[in-house]
């Protein structure tokens, strides 16, 4: 049984603590998207090359979720999550004070190597600090700020600016942080697991190496300006470490995430299908205020405004989802709504500047409707046969393959956009509307292609649908 050392003082206060933590996690995880034409004239570089300050962050992330529950049983809930407090608002310094493309992604590795820890660390210590029947209604309460930090960020960050300047989207992180780790110090309790649990090291040292090596070997020719051999040898290691991970798990007693989660078939189809529908929901939020700025003449707070349409759908929708796929099951709602969001994201690619401004509101509104129910099902489809001995470890997989996702995703469209710039001879970021366009149908393409993985699903109905698997997912 986990052990205390810091009784709760106030139950709430612990729920605001945790909420405000994945909101800080959320809107940093949105909020540059907007800005990056503006940090990119600051910086000497082009807009187009900017995708390392989105891609640094979520692959960090990527990389440390599996760790953190193992470090909140080693050291305690209340050490971690203000340790990652700390390394949080030191990144967020870091990043305001960066005068070099290379200096902001090393502090976005450092801001990401925090907020990788904020949600899980926060969970797992409302799950032992709640009663068993009150642990839906509080993670639901901390849901609603993740939410909230996608629907503002955009908006927020094209404001900041042109108010200001961009360093402030960082700068306004350090006094919230601040406040958060003395509130963490007085009303998070320091939780401990039983300790008797080993935490696999070469697994995690196998897998965070292969994700790392092929999301280099992707951004490398687009952003790091790799040669073609070197992208290749990255790739080829970065997948014979995956292979080497798969095969470590299969002999060792208790692996960073058991082979055996694939013997469920409604997580190994949901889990795949995350993985590669997540790429082009994770494509949009990059390249829309990319395109709206670069090709459209928007300024940053008209982009993120025309951002809000998306989110706002996205949180009507939530309502329905559930519903929906109780009606017609988890095959029929997924394959079909993922042939739906891919049509979407490639009719991103009929916009031009002299677009009525209803119908690019109703396009957005649109996306983030079908992508909102994509979240919600992909979710709920990936979770709901895990017996209780699997499923924080299916969780904790889930949460890793989602942020995966984000990162490749920014790679991959900016690879994408790279391609085409050079296929269009248009170096120039101000005329390569032809380039985003034919990224946008890539991207739609290979999300609408994912809808035969999730065609493999059992046509059974989606009565075990319930929202709590969408509680720690923003999308």
């Amino acid at each position: 049984m986990p052990t205390t050392t810091t009784p709760t003082h106030s139950p709430r206060l612990l729920l605001w603590l945790v909420a405000v933590g994945f909101f800080m996690q959320t809107l940093d995880g949105t909020i540059v998207n907007t800005a990056l034409p503006g940090m990119a004239r600051s910086l000497g570089e082009s807009p187009l090359r900017m995708q390392s300050v989105v891609v640094a962050y979520a692959l960090t992330m990527a990389a440390l979720i599996p760790a953190s529950g193992w470090l909140a049983d080693r050291f305690g809930t209340q050490r971690v999550f203000f340790s990652a407090i700390v390394l949080f608002t030191l990144g967020s310094a870091a990043c305001a004070a960066s005068t070099q493309l290379d200096q902001l992604v090393a502090a976005r590795v450092l801001q990401g190597t925090g907020g990788a820890m904020l949600l899980p660390v926060g969970r797992l210590t409302i799950l032992r600090a709640f009663p068993r029947e009150k642990f839906l209604e509080a993670m639901s309460f901390v849901a609603i700020p993740g939410l909230v930090g996608p629907l503002i960020g955009p908006t927020l960050g094209g404001w900041i600016v042109e108010a200001v300047s961009w360093h402030w989207i960082f700068l306004i992180n350090i006094p919230v942080g601040v406040i958060g780790a003395l509130a963490t110090l007085r009303w998070m309790p320091n939780l401990r697991g039983d300790g008797q649990s080993r935490f696999d090291l070469s697994g995690y040292l196998l897998l965070t190496a292969s994700m790392l090596a092929i999301s280099i070997s992707m951004d490398g020719l687009s952003s790091l300006g790799l040669r073609h051999a070197t992208v290749l040898v990255l790739l080829l290691g970065g997948l014979a470490a995956l292979a080497a991970y798969w095969l470590h798990a299969l002999k060792h007693p208790a692996p960073l995430f058991s082979p055996r989660l694939f013997e469920v078939q409604s997580f190994r189809v949901g889990l795949l299908g995350n993985l590669f529908a997540r790429i082009g929901s994770g494509a949009m939020p990059y390249m829309i205020p990319l395109t709206m700025q670069l090709s459209m003449g928007y300024s940053p707070a008209q982009a993120g405004m025309l951002m809000l349409p998306v989110a706002l759908a996205s949180m009507a929708m939530k309502r329905s989802t559930t519903r929906i796929i109780k009606h017609f099951g988890y095959r029929r709602v997924l394959a079909g709504n993922t042939l739906v969001l891919g049509l979407l994201m490639a009719s991103f690619a009929l916009m031009w500047p002299g677009q009525p401004l209803w119908l690019r509101v109703l396009q957005m509104a649109c996306f983030g409707a079908v992508n909102s129910m994509q979240f919600t099902a992909m979710n709920a489809v990936t979770l709901k046969d895990l017996d209780v001995a699997r499923a924080s470890s299916g969780n904790g997989m889930l949460s890793m393959v989602q942020m995966l996702s984000m990162s490749l995703g920014v790679t991959v469209s900016a690879g994408l956009l790279a391609v085409f710039q050079g296929w269009f001879a248009t170096p120039d970021p101000r005329e390569a509307l032809s380039a985003f366009r034919a990224t946008f149908v890539c991207i739609g393409i290979i999300t609408a292609w994912t809808a035969w993985i999730f065609w493999q699903l059992g046509n059974e109905t989606g009565n075990q649908a319930t929202p709590e698997h969408d509680a720690g997912d923003p999308g």
